[in-house]
């Protein structure tokens, strides 16, 4: 049966990360309150990286508890962290990349469009092309993840 802390502290901590983005999202951002939008994007993470840390001792605290030593839980080799390392890094990477190519291909196309319509073929396949790189990202990354 599940405690009140493992049923409650995920809620908890999507109410966390909810709540302020309702203020952040219905007012402009301006001198005065860029400062406010900026500590309380840190707070909220500071907030659930905190109420993760407390549900992840609770879950090691519950293992201690059956007898299971909790160091012993986690194998693996490291190789297969290498391997969890590189698939990371290549989404991420990608990822990156894919965002600059479509920051700089996105406003082109629609300036583009703008100033004639027959360009939308043109100018969507460039855009495509900038959101391809995070999906050959992806695919390497699950490549990576079978071969482990």
């Amino acid at each position: 049966m599940l405690s009140f802390v493992e049923m409650f502290l995920p809620l908890i901590a999507v109410v966390l990360v909810i709540c302020p983005l309702f203020y952040m999202g219905k007012k402009g951002t301006n001198a005065k309150n860029a400062k406010f939008k900026l500590v309380a994007q840190i707070s909220i993470f500071a907030g659930v990286f905190a109420l993760a840390m407390v549900f992840q001792l609770n879950g090691m605290v519950a293992l201690a508890a059956e007898g299971t030593n909790a160091a012993v839980s986690i194998v693996g080799t490291n190789a297969q962290g290498m391997g969890f390392l590189a698939a990371a890094l290549s989404t991420s990477c990608s990822a990156i990349g894919a965002g600059i190519a479509v920051a700089a291909a996105a406003p082109a196309a629609i300036g583009a469009i703008s100033e004639n319509s027959e360009n939308f073929g043109k100018a969507i396949i460039f855009v495509a092309l900038g959101e391809g790189v995070a999906i050959y990202g992806l695919l390497i990354s699950i490549l990576i993840m079978n071969k482990i």
